[in-house]
């Protein structure tokens, strides 16, 4: 049969949302969580108490950097926000002869409290490894998992093009929900999913591709930029390199500085950055926060380290650079309050409804077309069980990561490590009950499963930790108290999930002939 345009499209939606389709709902529901990221590190370290100032715990970060690393290359210090714990520092020591010199190493890393005093919580990715691995994946090389999440993006956005152009009833639809009638109902679902957050949907796929568009299409970027140097100066401008004196020198307090380029700024600072700490070359490198603007490209301020007297302010960036910098801050989401994050995180939970509806829309119209429905072929079978296994099982392989931020022992050998270990276990274990599983059961059994693990992890916090629900909103700690009312909302709605999924019963449906040129109006499946 000859297909029309539209037909032709459905078959091209189908299939581009189905392939990697699995991969796609990962990285939706990852990155979704990585909204509450600040919460969530915060959540992750119950020992430590909400910031009081900012300020002191810059200051404490440099009386310990002082202590700790006194000679070192150079000393960068996080500035914490209203959700934040406390702030991360680490610093480059000075490379030895015939040593190179490596940066981030564990031993030259520290967490800094609320007190000014290093940390002694829990060590822990927290909500940063949720934003991680939704672009850099894990156990494999970040260039191939981040090409590999590239293509699942570009299929994502041929999916939503093409679903636009198959669906000539998209708007009205959005305002029809059938309940009860197997396939319709969950057309039904998967458009209004899709519908109710189109905007944001197109915005975050397109958004995500730009952020790796250096690596995607880099040839634009070698035709203007034969040096990279000149790259990365326009793209990431730094104050001139000052050569160390060996002539020692103290460091000019942090706060006034810290104050005064807020002011210029017009936004708070986000990292600080001392070069030649100690002595009299010393330059402190202030850039803002991506939290106060729009655009991840944030401007920048350096000063003399031991006068605290502005030397030098960061140009204003090329029209490319803006433009790339104001797509990489829309798809991140850090520059809006709360409303916003809300916004950004509920458009999130949409997204991931319409792949997992779209995904398990695939399997409800071909089950009612098999010559039988109680015995489907391989391919059936295997399409099945990943949707058991990714759908149901991907997000309490989360929820297993925040157990055992909670249940493994504070003093374990490479904590935060062991944390995604479990997640990735679990999840491992997880397949292995799909496939034994039989799909109706697997479905209610793991989705009861994870309404449970979501629901008892505010309870555990009452009983083990001090910083329980109660405790949270007695002392006005909103951001500790909102992830696990946040928890409980998810739970409750896994559980209704069960719940339906558990009543279901499949209608006995009596076949009939069907019309071969007309373009059925369950158009998101190709025709056969």
């Amino acid at each position: 049969m000859n297909k029309g345009f539209r037909q032709s499209q459905s078959t091209l939606h189908t299939w581009s949302g189905l392939l990697l389709g699995w991969l796609l709902f990962a990285i939706f529901v990852a990155g979704t969580s990585a909204y509450w990221r600040e919460a969530l590190n915060r959540w992750a370290r119950p020992e430590l108490a909400p910031i009081a100032s900012r300020e002191r715990v810059v200051e404490g970060a440099v009386a310990f950097l002082e202590r700790r690393a006194p000679d070192a290359q150079s000393w960068f210090i996080t500035v914490p926000g209203a959700e934040s714990a406390g702030g991360d520092v680490f610093w480059v020591p000075q490379a030895k002869p015939g040593e190179e010199r490596r940066r981030g190493r564990r031993d030259t890393r520290a967490f800094i409290g609320s007190d000014g005093q290093e940390g002694t919580a829990r060590e822990t990715r927290g909500g940063d490894f949720f934003y991680r691995f939704h672009f850099d994946l894990h156990y494999m090389p970040v260039f191939w998992a981040r090409w590999l999440v590239g293509i699942a993006a570009m299929f994502m956005l041929v999916a939503i093009f093409t679903g636009i152009v198959t669906h000539k009833k998209i708007f009205r639809d959005f305002f029809t929900l059938r309940r009860g009638k197997g396939q319709r109902s969950w057309l039904d679902g998967h458009n209004a999913t899709a519908v109710l957050a189109l905007p944001f949907h197109l915005m975050i796929t397109y958004t995500g591709l730009l952020t790796l568009i250096a690596m995607l299409m880099p040839w634009a970027i070698v035709a203007n930029y034969d040096d990279p140097a000149k790259l990365s100066a326009a793209v990431f401008p730094e104050a001139p390199a000052v050569e160390r004196t060996e002539r020692p020198a103290p460091l000019t307090p942090l706060g006034p500085v810290l104050r005064d380029a807020e002011r210029r700024l017009g936004g708070k600072v986000g990292y600080v950055t001392v070069f030649n700490p100690g002595d009299a070359a010393a330059r402190i490198t202030l850039t803002q926060s991506g939290t106060s603007m729009l655009s991840a490209r944030t401007p920048a301020l350096a000063y003399d380290g031991v006068t605290g007297r502005l030397v030098w302010r960061a140009p204003p960036p090329g029209g490319a650079v803006e433009t790339q910098g104001v797509m990489v801050g829309l798809h991140a989401g850090r520059f809006g309050d709360y409303p916003m994050r809300w916004l950004y995180f509920l458009c999130g939970i949409a997204g991931s409804l319409m792949v997992a509806s779209g995904l398990v829309l695939w399997t409800v119209k071909r089950r009612e077309r098999l010559p039988d429905p109680a015995h489907p072929h391989l391919g059936f079978r295997i399409v099945e069980r990943l949707n058991v296994g990714f759908i149901a099982g991907f997000p309490i392989a989360m929820t297993l990561y925040l157990w055992a931020n909670r249940l493994l022992p504070v003093g374990t050998e490479a904590r935060a490590d062991a944390e995604v270990n479990v997640m990735f276990a679990g999840w491992a274990a997880l397949f292995l009950y799909a496939l034994a599983r039989k799909p109706a059961r697997a479905w209610v059994e793991l989705l009861t499963l994870q309404a449970v693990l979501l629901i008892a992890l505010p309870l555990y916090d009452i009983i083990a930790m001090p910083t329980g629900l109660p405790a949270a909103i007695a002392r006005g700690d909103w951001v500790l108290a909102g992830a696990d009312l946040t928890f409980l909302a998810l739970g409750a709605g896994f559980g209704f999930a069960a719940w339906r999924v558990h009543r279901y019963r499949p209608k006995a449906r009596r076949r009939t002939a069907r019309p071969t040129s007309s373009i059925d109006t369950a158009h998101w499946a190709p025709a056969e």
